[in-house]
């Protein structure tokens, strides 16, 4: 079966495009990728709560295979809006990687007597309303500053001394294997500094109908990731969430016992509240989150 995949042309949506494409022909598929520019990529200027609509790296590609320009897009399952478009379905979900983010600190301003290791009155880089928020939590002295640009862009940004830290997404690190060893690295566990629904996960989108397609994918398709992914997906969707939405959803399943961390605040410039739940229900506790979610409104 002859596939083309599209994706953003950023190093990391590639190599999680490539990522597919290698695990596809191992299979025994022909592949090509086509890189779509999308509008997330081409405003830089502007934080996220600035831009209108949402679906900032996601539109134009699935256009495309709206379109049949495309076959396949392969998307950070976190930046897909929780309903798809008319016409289009998930059609598998991959294996998920460390799912925590990193708190990455220039060396001048590490420490280590301090939360986080990070020094007194630091400017720390993220444009994520999520990690603000949960920042604020556990720093309340830090200045929070916005940051863009893809992964390279902004690790350079806090070698320039523009940042005395910034926060990623561990996955994206670790898939790109930069150097960082003239920097200091922070895990944030996950169940206190709780990611976004999705994080870690890539989502394989495609055309309603394609049933050869479907099972092409079934080879990178993650059923234990597909349920977790789906409460923490349900939880955003219900609190009608998108990129600006402060909140964190986090679900592990054990032998189909869930446990789910929240991270929740009223804006962005709040302060965030975690919590968590656990349940062998999973659409009790979906309901049960979103009441005591919304109780905090």
């Amino acid at each position: 079966m002859k596939i083309k995949i599209g994706s953003r042309g950023s190093d990391l949506a590639l190599w999680q495009a490539n990522y597919v494409k290698d695990e596809l022909e191992k299979a025994g598929h022909e592949v090509e990728i086509k890189i779509i520019i999308t509008r997330g990529d081409t405003i830089q200027d502007l934080s996220f709560d600035k831009i209108e609509g949402k679906g900032f790296f996601t539109k134009e590609i699935e256009e495309s295979l709206l379109n049949k320009e495309i076959d396949l897009a392969v998307h950070s399952h976190k930046d897909l809006e929780t309903t798809s478009p008319d016409g289009l379905i998930i059609g598998a979900v991959s294996y998920r990687a460390d799912p925590a983010d990193l708190l990455i600190i220039r060396k001048e301003s590490v420490d280590e007597l301090n939360v986080l290791d990070l020094i007194e009155n630091a400017v720390v880089g993220t444009s994520s309303a999520r990690r603000q928020t949960q920042m604020r939590r556990l720093r309340t002295d830090v200045e929070l500053k916005e940051l863009r640009g893809n992964v390279p862009t902004r690790v350079n940004k806090l070698r320039e001394g523009q940042y005395d830290a910034i926060i990623l997404a561990a996955a994206g690190l670790k898939r790109l294997e930069l150097d960082l060893s003239d920097l200091q690295l922070v895990e944030l566990d996950p169940t206190v500094f709780v990611p976004a629904p999705a994080q870690g996960v890539l989502g394989l989108q495609i055309r309603e109908g394609e049933s050869d397609l479907i099972e092409a994918l079934s080879v990178l398709h993650n059923q234990k990731v597909e349920k977790e992914i789906y409460i923490e997906r349900q939880v955003l969707k219900q609190m009608d969430g998108g990129c600006q939405l402060p909140l964190g959803v986090y679900c592990t399943d054990k032998n189909n016992e869930f446990t789910v961390y929240t991270s929740f605040a009223n804006s962005k410039t709040g302060v965030a509240s975690v919590h968590s739940y656990q349940s062998t229900n999973r659409d009790g506790l979906i309901e049960t989150i979103i009441e005591e979610l919304k109780s905090q409104l």
